[in-house]
């Protein structure tokens, strides 16, 4: 292969004007309400599990509600409710492992 065919592509920034920035923040905050209420309705969804399926994912009714309960109206409740059932795991595998 010779240098010559070689082609480095620059990509240079270029200045949005003004209105297209604040259209591009406007659509970003819409999504991430959207995406937040999504998971807020899911997180609704798993109150209606029954005890044994909320085990087996690794959260307890009591979680889901108080993470509910904490979480606003228009916050994303997964990501506490997916540390929590990691936690859970952990100290299962933990536990387990010891005995």
């Amino acid at each position: 292969m010779r240098t010559t065919e070689r082609i480095l592509d620059l990509d240079l920034a270029i200045s949005q004007p003004p209105q297209t920035a604040h259209l591009d923040h406007a659509l970003v905050w819409i999504r991430t309400r959207w995406t937040s209420l999504r998971n807020r309705l899911a997180a609704n969804n798993l109150a209606d599990l029954d005890d044994r399926l909320l085990n087996d994912v690794g959260l307890s009714r009591s979680d889901v509600a108080q993470v509910l309960k904490e979480a606003g109206l228009a916050d994303d409740p997964s990501q506490q409710l997916t540390r929590l059932a990691k936690r859970r795991s952990e100290q299962a595998l933990r536990g387990r492992k010891a005995e």
